[in-house]
C-alpha cells in the first residue's frame, strides 16, 4: 500500500513542465543575446558616428535600467494575462527596437530604440520570467530549474559574442542586429505553438506536486499589485540587503564585464574576436555554474553560498588588470572559467531567499530586487565609459568592482533565514 502511495506522488518521467522549461530557456537565450551587443557596438558606433564612449555607455545604461524596472511589472502582468501573451509581446517589442536601431542617425535614437524598446522587451523576459515559470510549473527541482533558466540568460548574452563579433568585423554591426532580430522572430512562433501559462490549463499538476493546483484568478490590477508589493517590501530591511547585494552583482557582471570587457581587452592588445570568445566562454561556464548553484540551493542555506560567490568574484576582479594582455594564454582562460562559474551563480540563492522571505509575492519582490541589480549595472556601465574617456584605461573600474563584491559578501550575513512573511512555507 505504501509503495502505491509513493508511486502516486512520484513525478512522471516526462512531464509537460519540462517542455515549458525548454521553451522558456530558448526564449530567454534569444532575448538575452541582445545584451551581448553593447560590448561589440562601442567601437563601431564610435568610429561611424563619432559618439563618445560615455554617451554609448549611457544608452546601454538606459537599457539596463529599463530592463530592471520593467521586470516586476512584467511578473504581475504574467499573472494577469499569462506567460505566453507577455512573452510574445516582449519579443515583438525587441524586434521593432532592433529594426529601428539599424536606421538611427543620432545618439538619442540609440537611447530610445536600444535603451527603451529593447530594454523593455528583454526585461520582460528576464529572471522574473524564469522565476514565474519555475514557481508555476515546478515543486520539485525548482532550484535546479531556476538555475538552468537564469544560467541560460548569461549563456544567451555571451555565447553569441564570437559570431556577433565576426559579423561586425566582416559585415558591419547592422547585419548582426538583423540576425538577432530574426532569432527573436523565430521564438515568437515557437512560443505560440508550445508555451502554456499554467499546468491547470492542461489538467496537470505542477511537477512534483502531490495535489492538483488550480490556476490562480487573474489579478485585475497588475500595476497596483506591483506597487503595493514594493510599498510593503521596502519597509523590510531584508529587502534592502537583497537588493543592495544584487546591485553589486549587476555592477560586476552586466555593468562592467558584459559592457566593457571587450574594449578593455582591445586596449590591452587583444583582438576583438579573441576578447569576444573569452566573454563567450564566461557565458558557457555561467550556465554550468548557475545550474550547479541551483542544485546547491535546493540542498543548503543560500546565505553561505552567496558569501562564497561574492568573495570569490572579488578576488578574481582584483586580479584581472594584471592578467589582461595579448599573450595571456592559459592564465586568462583559467580566469574566465572561474569567473564564469561565479558569474550568475548568485541568482538561484537570491530568488529562493525572496520566495522564503516574501512568500507568494516573491517573484514580484525579486523583480524589484532585479531592478536594483540593473540600476547597479547601468551605473557601472556609465562609470566604466567615463573612466575610459578620462583616464584612457579601465584599471580603477576593476578595483572598485572587487571592493563592492567584498562589501556584498559581508552584507549577506545580515539576512536571517525566516519563514515567508505571507504565511507561505519557507520550503515553498
Amino acid at each position: 500500500m505504501s509503495n502505491d502511495l509513493a508511486a502516486q506522488h512520484r513525478p512522471a518521467l516526462f512531464h509537460r513542465a519540462w517542455t515549458v522549461a525548454v521553451i522558456a530557456c530558448l526564449t530567454i537565450v534569444a532575448a538575452a543575446a541582445f545584451a551581448a551587443m553593447p560590448g561589440v557596438l562601442v567601437d563601431p558606433l564610435h568610429t561611424e558616428y563619432g559618439w563618445s564612449r560615455a554617451s554609448i555607455g549611457a544608452a546601454a545604461s538606459v537599457n539596463m535600467t529599463v530592463y530592471g524596472l520593467i521586470a516586476p511589472f512584467a511578473a504581475a502582468l504574467m499573472d494577469r494575462f499569462g506567460l505566453r501573451r507577455i512573452a510574445m509581446t516582449a519579443l515583438v517589442t525587441i524586434v521593432v527596437g532592433a529594426g529601428l536601431t539599424t536606421v538611427m542617425t543620432d545618439v538619442w535614437q540609440l537611447t530610445l530604440y536600444w535603451g527603451l524598446l529593447i530594454g523593455a522587451g528583454t526585461g520582460s523576459l528576464s529572471m522574473t520570467f524564469a522565476a514565474t515559470v519555475a514557481n508555476r510549473w515546478f515543486v520539485r527541482r525548482r532550484g535546479l530549474v531556476i538555475g538552468a533558466l537564469t544560467g541560460s540568460s548569461a549563456f544567451g548574452q555571451l555565447v553569441f559574442l564570437p559570431a556577433l563579433a565576426w559579423i561586425v568585423d566582416h559585415q558591419g554591426w547592422r547585419p548582426a542586429l538583423v540576425t538577432l532580430a530574426l532569432t527573436a522572430g523565430t521564438m515568437i512562433v515557437l512560443i505560440a505553438l508550445l508555451l502554456r501559462d499554467h499546468p491547470a490549463d492542461l489538467g496537470q499538476r505542477p511537477y512534483g506536486a502531490t495535489a492538483f493546483v488550480e490556476r490562480p484568478k487573474a489579478d485585475q490590477g497588475a500595476a497596483r499589485r506591483t506597487l503595493r508589493v514594493l510599498y510593503g517590501s521596502v519597509r523590510d530591511r531584508r529587502f534592502w540587503l537583497l537588493a543592495g547585494t544584487f546591485a553589486v552583482c549587476g555592477a560586476t557582471t552586466n555593468g562592467i564585464m558584459w559592457t566593457h570587457f571587450v574594449p578593455a581587452a582591445q586596449d590591452a592588445g587583444m583582438a576583438m574576436t579573441a576578447a569576444a570568445s573569452l566573454v563567450s566562454m564566461i557565458g558557457v561556464f555561467a550556465l554550468v555554474g548557475t545550474v550547479l548553484s541551483g542544485w546547491l540551493t535546493d540542498r543548503f542555506d543560500p546565505r553561505p553560498l552567496l558569501v562564497g560567490y561574492y568573495a570569490g568574484r572579488a578576488l578574481l576582479l582584483a586580479a584581472l588588470p594584471a592578467l589582461l594582455g595579448p599573450d595571456s594564454g592559459a592564465v586568462i582562460v583559467s580566469w574566465v572559467v572561474l569567473f564564469g562559474l561565479l558569474d550568475v551563480a548568485t541568482v538561484p540563492p537570491t530568488i529562493l531567499l525572496c520566495r522564503r522571505v516574501f512568500g507568494a509575492d516573491g517573484a514580484i519582490v525579486f523583480g524589484w530586487v532585479n531592478a536594483v541589480h540593473q540600476v547597479g549595472a547601468g551605473a557601472m556601465a556609465v562609470f566604466g565609459g567615463f573612466t575610459r574617456d578620462m583616464t584612457g584605461g579601465y584599471g580603477p573600474v576593476w578595483l572598485l568592482a572587487a571592493a563592492l563584491c567584498a562589501v556584498a559578501a559581508v552584507a549577506v550575513y545580515g539576512l536571517t533565514p525566516t519563514a515567508a512573511r505571507t504565511g507561505d512555507p519557507a520550503k515553498a
